[in-house]
């Protein structure tokens, strides 16, 4: 049967080429039949036709290439995932030359972290988890997993010293997931030092990076050292807030093929159309990141000096803590941005009730700017004692900034600001 979740390197030129070039022309036809469109056709079918008995069989066994159903495989998601692969892992240098770079394409971003946990774990095993992670994730691993005994513990990344006591003592670990920049508070992870710490210190553990916020233009765990890497395909590699997805890439055969399993028996495979609109937006993912970016600076910049927010946290500032870390590991420092507004949550919910142009929404990384109040929408299922110890308190408030004219969005947070 066709493995579409093994993607190939036929257009080994584009690994080559620069960032911008590879997200318009890397995987554009991988895996699909020959066809003279210019854009990748989608390919939106349940099942596929075999020419005779023999046929279907053959790629049934695997003996012969082809496709026989959408959930375990299908031309238009195989073609993301290519892209995907050119994206993440074109510097990468594997030292085993049987080994390559695999992205496989999922219905959610947390079809791809369940799905990712599920072939990294089984019963008794032990995760090191962020101890500020996307509200989901936190539910997941402390909800759900747990019910089928796998432990959960759970780690200030930001804090080496703290990862290593972890990892030394829990040496079974099987998977160290975490964020970075972390969602909402916007602290870093040194994923370099982390991935060695935990191949030193516990050596069957996946190191595990959710790159949602970064991106693979901003950064790039692979060639830190880190195992997995995952995004959710809704936010900035879509742009334009029209797919639910997710994508995992690793360079670990076992883990792709692990991961593979999951998508056939589960069925947490994207819809076609799904990714093919994914894989339009990702054509302009570094001219929307440079702007995301400078647009972000800019009001980082501003509200840090407003008389009304106590304070900002964006890795771009030079009050932030890991300024340093995050100009080491990032090309540039986002679009999301927390901030503490005096007053607290009753600031922060005029704040939004009165705002212009920021559309008031969960979610991320669209094209237009986002605010949302974490702790009573996207981590409201966190703990409330947990979100204060991380430091996700009621008072904290979160933008995602859009790619709008920045006086623009200054003038709207301004004026709403106002009315605090």
């Amino acid at each position: 049967m066709e493995d579409s979740k093994q993607p190939d390197f036929k257009e080994q030129f584009y690994l080559d080429c620069g960032f911008a070039t590879r997200a318009l022309h890397a995987g554009e036809h991988v895996g699909q039949p020959h066809t003279q469109a210019h854009a990748n056709p989608i390919f939106q079918t349940s099942t596929f036709v075999f020419k005779n008995a023999q046929e279907g069989a053959d790629i049934f066994s695997g003996a012969q290439p082809g496709y026989v159903y959408t959930r375990l495989g299908n031309p238009t998601v195989k073609a993301l995932e290519g892209k995907l692969n050119a994206l993440e892992g074109a510097n990468i240098k594997l030292a085993d030359p049987n080994k390559r770079v695999a992205s496989l394409a999922f219905a959610s971003g947390m079809a791809g972290i369940s799905s990712t946990l599920m072939a990294c774990c089984s019963a008794g095993d032990t995760i090191l988890l962020g101890d500020v992670v996307y509200g989901a994730t936190e539910h997941l691993c402390s909800n759900v997993l747990n019910r089928m005994g796998i432990k959960t513990v759970e780690v200030d990344f930001a804090n080496l010293e703290k990862v290593e006591a972890a990892l030394k003592a829990n040496p079974q670990t099987k998977a160290v997931l975490f964020e970075t920049p972390v969602n909402p508070t916007m602290k870093l992870a040194d994923i370099a030092a982390i991935a060695k710490l935990s191949h030193q210190l516990a050596p069957e553990a996946k190191v595990i990076v959710d790159n949602t916020f970064a991106t693979p233009y901003l950064q790039r765990p692979l060639e830190l050292g880190a195992d997995v890497v995952l995004h959710s395909l809704t936010k900035y590699l879509c742009g334009h807030g029209t797919v639910v997805g997710g994508i995992v890439t690793t360079t670990n055969d076992k883990v792709k093929d692990e991961l593979y399993k999951v998508i056939k028996d589960v069925g947490a495979n994207p819809g076609p159309f799904d990714a093919w609109l994914v894989n339009q937006g990702l054509k302009t993912l570094p001219l929307r990141m440079d702007k995301h970016c400078t647009n972000a600076l800019a009001i980082a910049r501003h509200l840090e000096k407003h008389p009304k927010v106590a304070k900002v946290f964006y890795p771009g500032l030079e009050s932030h803590p890991q300024h340093a870390l995050a100009k080491k590991q990032m090309k540039d420092f986002g679009g999301m941005i927390s901030i503490e507004l005096k007053g607290g949550l009753e600031a922060g919910r005029t704040l939004m009730d009165n705002i212009r142009i920021f559309t008031l929404a969960v979610s991320l990384g669209c094209v237009d700017s986002l605010i949302q109040h974490p702790a009573s929408m996207t981590h409201a299922c966190v703990p409330k004692e947990k979100r204060e110890k991380a430091g996700l308190t009621d008072g904290l408030v979160r933008l995602s900034v859009g790619i709008e004219d920045v006086e623009d969005l200054i003038k709207a947070l301004d004026d709403a600001l106002a009315k605090v």
